[in-house]
């Protein structure tokens, strides 16, 4: 009975490394918390509708490309941190703040401007309790860039 177990787990633990081993030559065997070979920084500074539009759309689309293969994070500064505001001082549409809650949901990063913050009078608080609060997104963005994030910019 020994010996036949010893076979037994030998000739699985056999048939799981050269399952592993042809899965990972196709890069289809990724494992929760592997970090990502992709990612991404989307600027997003601007009020206007067809804006929002675009830039979350992308950011779903490089989402939907990636999967969970990929780190994606947008940076909202200036007229742009309105999309983040539970109670927003300009126009953001409803479709536009439940494609950010979404996004959010998915994993995506939404990082808000502390400096905007300051000119605003806001807090954190004012935000979705998913806002990572920055010092200042320009800086933000630069240092992401230099974590190997690519730049996106509209």
């Amino acid at each position: 009975m020994i010996e036949l177990t010893k076979w037994s787990l030998s000739v699985l633990s056999g048939a799981l490394l050269l399952f592993a081993s042809s899965a990972m030559a196709d890069d289809e065997m990724r494992f929760p918390g592997d970090p990502a070979e992709h990612r991404v920084v989307f600027q997003f500074n601007k009020a206007d509708q067809g804006y929002h539009d675009h830039v979350l759309f992308s950011t779903g689309a490089v989402l939907r490309n990636y999967g969970d293969n990929v780190d994606i994070v947008v940076v909202a500064f200036a007229e742009g941190i309105h999309i983040l505001a539970k109670s927003p001082q300009r126009p953001v549409s409803e479709i536009i703040k439940q494609r950010v809650k979404s996004l959010a949901d998915y994993g995506v990063e939404f990082h808000a401007c502390g400096n905007t913050l300051k000119s605003l009078g806001w807090s954190a608080d004012d935000l979705y309790p998913f806002v990572k609060v920055v010092e200042a997104g320009a800086v933000d963005l630069m240092e992401l860039q230099e974590q190997g994030y690519s730049y996106i910019s509209w």
